[in-house]
């Protein structure tokens, strides 16, 4: 039972490392190679979120060396933020880190200024499936778009 015991009370030392550095930082050099901005989100959140952390951490070391179950509880945050198919840290960025954080403002300069502006006026979502449309049907038929529905509101 002592092999058992030390492995449960040194369970945050050995696994704590892997799930909360190693896991994210090749899952994160993945996303880099990858073309979907999911998994940027999800592993750029994670690495904001895991500085907080440790930040907190920092700061308050000295509360948190008399709570016992500390370790243990950022682990399974760390788990629950990093396992596949849960992506915990893109929830909360969509939850929790958009409510409070206006990115919304920001629109690429490569857009002529008429579609800068309608793109500004739309929530981060609509903008990212704007964009996409774009990409893929060009800015002359995002224009189109945009002159029906000017159409559409002058006529009511």
């Amino acid at each position: 039972m002592g092999l058992l015991a030390t492995l449960a009370k040194n369970l945050d030392t050995l696994l704590g490392p892997g799930v909360m550095l190693v896991f994210p930082l090749y899952a994160s050099m993945l996303a880099i190679e990858s073309s979907t901005s999911e998994e940027d989100q999800q592993w750029l959140t994670y690495w904001v979120l895991y500085s907080f952390i440790t930040l907190f951490e920092l700061s308050f070391w000295k509360v948190l060396q008399w709570i016992p179950f500390w370790p243990y509880l950022k682990l399974l945050f760390c788990m629950w933020l990093v396992l596949p198919g849960i992506n915990g840290a893109a929830y909360v960025y969509a939850n929790i880190a958009r409510k409070y954080v206006n990115v919304g403002g920001r629109v690429s300069s490569k857009y002529p200024e008429g579609q800068r502006k309608v793109l500004q006026m739309m929530s981060l979502d609509a903008r990212k499936s704007v964009e996409r449309y774009i990409e893929k049907y060009g800015p002359e038929a995002f224009d189109r778009v945009v002159k029906a529905a000017e159409k559409e509101a002058n006529r009511k």
